[in-house]
């Protein structure tokens, strides 16, 4: 199991320091959520915080793009940093060519499913995604509860994706993002999670460490 603390959570004020701290610890990729007002109802950060960051960190920085039209930015966010760049299902209107579009610039493309989305928005792009970000909260902002409904959408989504790599590369990965905590980390993992996004649940802890390690543990011997 993979762990990606979540920087929405951290203090942006000592941003390089949470990063090093987690990168300490083990986690095994940052994630970083890209926000523009429009798609969700938040602003975050853009690519100069980005091209900073990749300079503080040696681990792969996953880029969460929560923004309208993402195919206009891909190149700029790739070039900021990006190893990972996910874009939303419901914000594309030609998905397999923006999928193209990520994997040309060099990155690993991803798709995001918001809750209320259906798991056969990508049964004609399962050659075009290395990872499916499964959103178990409405995105926007950090701290809300798990959708319980996120299990079951887990499974058919793995059941979709298979164990094995197409076209030679390695297996498609399946992340969850939001509300992920030592209590329901068992259970994705069961379900077929291969990667934990957690913010709060790390940033706001005592031992931001201590609970990286809580999380891999819960989801390892679940697994």
């Amino acid at each position: 199991m993979k762990i990606a603390p979540s920087i929405l959570s951290a203090d942006f004020a000592a941003l390089a320091d949470a990063i090093a701290l987690v990168e300490a610890a083990g986690a095994d990729q940052i994630h970083v959520d890209v926000m523009d007002g429009h798609f969700v109802p938040n602003l975050t950060i853009g690519p100069p915080v980005i091209e900073s960051i990749k300079k503080r960190t040696r681990l792969p920085l996953d880029l969460h793009l929560m923004i309208e039209e993402p195919e206009r930015w891909v190149e700029t966010y790739a070039h900021a940093g990006g190893d990972m760049i996910t874009v939303h299902a419901e914000a594309c209107v030609h998905l397999q060519r923006v999928l193209s579009q990520i994997r040309e610039a060099g990155a690993r493309p991803g798709v995001a499913l918001n809750p209320a989305t259906l798991p056969a928005v990508l049964d004609f792009v399962l050659d075009d995604v290395d990872l499916v970000l499964v959103m178990s909260v409405n995105p926007g902002f950090g701290g809300q509860a798990f959708i319980p409904g996120t299990y079951p959408k887990v499974r058919q989504i793995r059941d979709r994706l298979g164990g094995s790599g197409r076209q030679g590369r390695p297996a498609s990965e399946v992340s969850i993002d939001g509300g992920v905590k030592v209590s329901n980390a068992g259970e994705l993992a069961r379900a077929g999670a291969d990667v934990l996004v957690a913010g709060s649940a790390i940033f706001e802890a005592s031992d931001p460490g201590a609970a990286i390690r809580a999380l891999r543990s819960a989801s390892e011997v679940s697994k």
